[in-house]
């Protein structure tokens, strides 16, 4: 086990390893980007990216605090599923109003990657592995894609 220390800083450098690895892979519009804290340009919602002990994920969350308007979010993707699972090459789970980790309501476009540990350095390489096509491709796809939400601005 690891102290609470050692996990932040055992985390830390995989996001930095990460993030370094990602450095000269630019955009779809071929513009140097911070993958780890991809900007939508949307108001509450994220392309995010976790690793825990035991899965790695990647999601478009939406954090909307209005469960309606969250919703008229959800759909639009809903909209454009096909494009995103043509784009990423696989099919994502959708999840309409569930909670993440501190219990707050979101909603998720996701996928996992199970059995892995972002605490062992062995797991490092497919952890990469998972995360550097999929978030490429969601940013192909939101550079397709994010003019369809320019009403919900």
């Amino acid at each position: 086990m690891y102290t609470r220390e050692q996990a932040s800083k055992l985390r830390q450098a995989f996001w930095t390893a990460f993030g370094q690895y990602m450095s000269p892979v630019l955009s779809a519009e071929g513009m140097p980007t911070n993958w780890i804290n991809y900007k939508t340009g949307l108001k509450n919602v994220y392309f995010r990216m976790q690793a825990d002990k035991k899965l790695a994920s990647i999601a478009i969350e939406m954090t909307q605090p209005d469960p309606e308007i969250q919703q008229m979010f959800f759909e639009q993707f809903g909209a454009m599923k096909e494009l995103l699972h043509d784009t990423v090459g696989e099919e994502w789970t959708w999840d309409l109003h569930t909670t993440d980790e501190n219990g707050k309501g979101i909603s998720r476009i996701y996928t996992e990657l199970k059995g892995v540990s972002v605490f062992r350095q062995d797991d490092w390489p497919a952890l990469i592995s998972f995360f550097k096509p999929r978030i490429i491709a969601l940013d192909a796809f939101w550079n397709d894609a994010k003019y369809s939400f320019d009403e919900l601005r």
